[in-house]
């Protein structure tokens, strides 16, 4: 039987763990739990995660990134974000394992709010690994498939497009491009593969498999999605990021909110 990233209940099983991280990435997750212990201590961090391809066993040596979440004791502040961009900046000058690191910030009592129930917790308690401290999944619901959680982890598209446009229209280099590209490509494959989730009945954060099964619904826009993959792994083809702004995420904007509705407005 195809896995679909259930679990036996039917809800969405946690996709990463330690025992996943390939050897190669072991030294870069203990240096970044270390450095992030020390940078931020126990007055303002209440625990860490991994995400991304590292932590579910598909990074590549040299070529992914360390994609890591802090959920603080407050709200962020300059200062977190300052010293959360040096322990980036360490981490990616110590380890040519990693093509960069990534440290997002949120609150915890706002991760684990009713706002934030299925987006900000559901990532959590679904898509992140715990690196240190007490794990807030333990304080989350288990989550299934549905049409809410789709409106309310992807259903802002629509606020993401003008942007982007902009960026895009200022993007002086390759560099520029390949930065907005991954971005967009990779947004546009999640809210691809999101608004068909609840049609499918399961969880991927795969980028083909996402694409293949966004393909098996709206097949005459499978080639767009494949090329938003394409995007999303660092192609800077600027006639192909044009595609993705102007026409397949457009399209797909309106086509999440007559399907599943907007997501409600944040503060």
């Amino acid at each position: 039987m195809e896995h679909r990233g259930l679990r036996p209940d039917g809800t969405i099983a946690r996709e990463g763990s330690p025992a996943r991280v390939p050897a190669v990435f072991t030294p870069v997750v203990d240096a970044a739990r270390s450095l992030i212990t020390a940078t931020f201590g126990a007055t303002r961090l209440h625990s860490a995660y991994l995400y991304g391809s590292v932590p579910r066993g598909t990074a590549v040596a040299g070529v992914s990134d360390l994609d890591m979440l802090l959920a603080l004791r407050r709200l962020p502040t300059d200062a977190d974000r300052a010293d959360a961009q040096t322990v980036e900046a360490e981490l990616d000058r110590a380890f040519p394992q990693i093509d960069g690191a990534a440290i997002g910030l949120a609150c915890a009592t706002d991760l684990l709010s009713e706002r934030e129930r299925y987006d900000g917790g559901f990532f959590v308690a679904c898509l992140c690994t715990p690196l240190t401290g007490p794990d807030l999944a333990e304080h989350l619901p288990r989550y299934r498939p549905t049409s809410l959680l789709a409106r309310e982890t992807n259903g802002d598209l629509a606020s993401l497009l003008p942007p982007w446009r902009l960026r895009a229209a200022r993007a002086a280099t390759e560099h520029d491009r390949r930065a907005l590209g991954r971005s967009v490509g990779r947004r546009l494959v999640r809210t691809g593969f999101t608004l068909v989730m609840p049609r499918w009945g399961g969880w991927t954060s795969d980028l083909n498999r996402s694409a293949g099964v966004f393909g098996h619904y709206y097949p005459e826009r499978a080639g767009q999605m494949r090329l938003a993959v394409d995007v999303g792994r660092g192609s800077a083809d600027a006639s192909a990021l044009r595609v993705l702004l102007d026409d397949l995420g457009p399209w797909l904007a309106a086509e999440y909110t007559a399907v599943h509705g907007e997501k409600a407005a944040r503060p």
